[in-house]
């Protein structure tokens, strides 16, 4: 049974949450966590750029600002030693070897001589080296940058570096995909820079090699240069920003201009505390999420107005970074961003939210916009019928291959606007619509769940979400109206045993470790589509409802957890996404369980019956501010 006032009043709390973290613009920027990753290497490529530079004015203000990453880093060691990627992570050894690394060239061998014992202890008992290479396998995107780093701290051998063919970022982008690069496709910045670094301290013995890389020199580094965004950050990401810098600056090249526009970014998205985020932020993300949350109680999401910011985040031209096609979107408005998969297909489904709540000439912009975005993602579909990150055909290397949660993502991108598209279009939609699905139910696990590629579990054997990944492939089949597939099926089977000790969801292997927000939350909304009516299944949906209800209650709704992966096994957590996800939950609750929604405008509720159900409200009002209420 479910208290349905008190369920309409969560809603509302979570909405009206919601609402109030846009910007003054209209739209949400959200904020990612502070991250070991980013700040390490920040301080590392400053150090660095402090001691070759022949500036000492911009040698100081290297090292002002990286004495500050410093004093954020050494609060962050963990009791074992260890560093993890953000203050909610348990220690790994990439993490700790780059916060190490960091350490020595900011000289700090004798202020932090006891923290940096403990590290050197936990290093080394997590395999140094081959620790790491043991973490990343045979993708080398951030195996040889962080050992390149602790080669550049003298810390290991350049021997114990891999060289990294940086020559081949000459030939022209479409034929990278064929030469089976040992990194994947956003990352030929590091794979320059972080190759001629390997290539200056350790020259190659081969003749043939060393007169084709020495050649290369100039030229690869003019690509990068292209590739290289206003903001100076590649991909807005200050790791992999970091890692050029510092790379460049130990060649004696701390004045290229790649490496004036690089630290510029790195100023300008420095914290107060001293700390980076793993990425600028995820503005165009979290404001798709949102308006796809809001619109979960309502056919439409009324008069929300930024749907003509979220036009203007499209990319119009081919990309410089991956080359891409016009019409996709990337997960920021910032320069550095670059169009994916995923959010393009988030964009989308906004979009169709507030396509119904415009006029006649902006809904023509919008569908306009959308056909574009529908080709993007039907350019981009790999072989097998799934969808990739960035790049079609790339190879097997992690976010170039295809993945179960972009892949159902885009078919419900794709599916919501067969309607709207062009007989032509819709042919070639529903033809990617079903190869889509039949890559769904190929790679659907032994046990009935699919493993996303986006989000993980630190209590996860394999650090992967199963949870998450399967709950996600439900809404695809949701959206098309198959919740009765065999594999639809077997996969809510699954989350049904799944379930932990208290009541709720999460990725860990073991059903004692406490559920967190948003993996119950995006459970409970894929469970709501069901309509067997299965005792166990209903339980488990009520279970995990009321768990999100009592979260809001007692204000433990905002509580975030770091499910997210960000490139190479990198950690972070989002501040909007426990509230996104438990708006989207609570929101497909009550268009299930309550009246019927109508369209909602801004400080709508989105019930027929205002009158009545602010008065439901009354008492619970009164309580969420902390008040027993008066029942009167």
């Amino acid at each position: 049974m479910i208290d349905i006032h008190r369920l309409q009043h969560a809603y509302k709390t979570v909405r009206r949450d919601l609402l109030a973290e846009r910007v003054t613009e209209g739209h949400w920027v959200g904020e990612l966590a502070a991250s070991s990753v980013s700040t390490a290497t920040a301080v590392s490529a400053l150090s660095l750029v402090a001691t070759n530079t022949k500036s000492e004015t911009r040698a100081e203000a290297c090292r002002d600002l990286a004495a500050r990453g410093v004093e954020w880093l050494v609060w962050q060691q963990n009791e074992d030693g260890g560093w993890g990627d953000t203050d909610k992570n348990i220690s790994n050894i990439a993490t700790t070897m780059l916060v190490r690394a960091a350490l020595e060239l900011a000289g700090q061998q004798e202020q932090q001589a006891e923290r940096i014992a403990r590290a050197d202890e936990y290093i080394e008992a997590g395999g140094a080296e081959e620790g790491v290479r043991a973490r990343y396998g045979k993708d080398k995107t951030f195996a040889v940058p962080i050992l390149t780093n602790y080669a550049l701290a003298g810390l290991t051998s350049w021997k114990n570096v891999a060289p990294l063919p940086f020559e081949l970022a000459c030939l022209p982008f479409h034929q990278l995909s064929k030469v089976k690069l040992p990194v994947v496709s956003y990352a030929i910045p590091a794979l320059v820079a972080i190759g001629q670094a390997r290539y200056y301290h350790r020259k190659p013995l081969n003749p043939i090699t060393l007169i084709a890389r020495r050649a290369a020199i100039g030229r690869s580094l003019k690509v990068v240069e292209r590739m290289q965004p206003e903001s100076g950050g590649f991909l807005e990401a200050v790791p992999l920003t970091s890692f050029v810098i510092m790379s460049l600056a130990s060649t004696c090249r701390d004045d290229h201009p790649i490496v004036d526009e690089g630290l510029q970014f790195l100023w300008s998205t420095a914290r107060e505390d001293g700390s980076w985020p793993i990425d600028t932020n995820l503005a165009t993300w979290v404001t798709s999420l949102s308006v796809g949350a809001l619109s979960s109680a309502t056919e439409t999401v009324g008069a929300l107005s930024c749907f003509e910011w979220l036009l203007q985040c499209q990319h119009t031209k081919t990309h410089p970074f991956t080359q891409a096609a016009p019409g996709g979107w990337g997960w920021t408005d910032l320069s550095g961003a670059v169009p994916d998969v995923d959010d393009t297909s988030a964009a989308m489904l906004a979009l169709r939210s507030m396509n119904n709540s415009n006029s006649n000439s902006d809904n023509g912009r919008i569908v306009e916009a959308v056909a574009a975005g529908a080709r993007w993602l039907l350019d981009v579909q790999n072989k097998d019928g799934g969808w990739p990150t960035f790049c079609r055909g790339w190879g097997t290397m992690p976010f170039d291959r295809s993945t179960v949660d972009l892949s159902a993502h885009a078919i419900r991108a794709l599916g919501a606007w067969l309607d709207e598209f062009s007989e032509e279009l819709q042919v070639e939609c529903h033809g990617a619509i079903e190869r889509g699905f039949a890559y769904l139910r190929k790679v659907q696990s032994s046990d009935g769940t699919w493993t996303p590629l986006w989000f993980g579990n630190q209590f996860h054997g394999a650090e992967e979400n199963p949870v998450y990944g399967t709950a996600r492939v439900l809404l695809a089949y949701r959206d098309r109206d198959m919740m009765d597939a065999p594999e639809a099926r077997r996969g809510i089977r699954r989350l049904l045993e799944l379930r932990t000790a208290d009541g709720g969801w999460s990725g860990a292997d073991d059903s004692n470790v406490h559920s967190t927000i948003e993996e119950t939350a995006v459970v409970v909304e894929a469970l709501l589509a069901d309509r067997s009516e299965e005792g166990d299944v209903l339980e488990a949906t009520t279970g995990g409802l009321m768990k999100l209800v009592e979260a809001v209650e007692q204000h433990r709704y905002r509580e975030t957890a770091p499910i997210g992966f960000y490139f190479s096994k990198l950690w972070y957590y989002e501040k909007l996404y426990p509230i996104i996800f438990t708006a989207a939950a609570l929101g497909r609750a009550v268009r299930k369980l309550a009246p019927p929604a109508v369209e909602a405008g801004e400080g709508s509720t989105g019930f027929t019956d205002y009158a009545a159900y602010e008065s439901s409200l009354y008492y619970y009002e009164d309580a969420s501010e902390g008040d027993a209420g008066d029942e009167s």
